[in-house]
């Protein structure tokens, strides 16, 4: 079984995190701020990291890998 890749980052006061799923699938986009999450599918990590910079001002620079999402 392949790992799948994750990314996090901060930003203005925010939390995001992009988790890859299977290929077919996608990858999702979470926005964590304050008790409100939003979330977003979207065809690769590379196009949640675009919707990250164009929504929320997320620098395409920001983002760095992690291991588990409780980390």
């Amino acid at each position: 079984m392949r790992g799948y890749k994750r990314l996090k980052a901060r930003h203005d006061g925010a939390n995001f995190l992009i988790e890859e799923d299977k290929p077919d699938v996608g990858a999702y986009l979470y926005v964590f701020r304050g008790s409100t999450v939003w979330d977003d599918l979207q065809n690769s990590i590379l196009d949640c990291q675009e919707i990250a910079l164009e929504d929320f001002g997320v620098p395409l620079d920001a983002w760095r890998p992690i291991k588990s999402i409780f980390v």
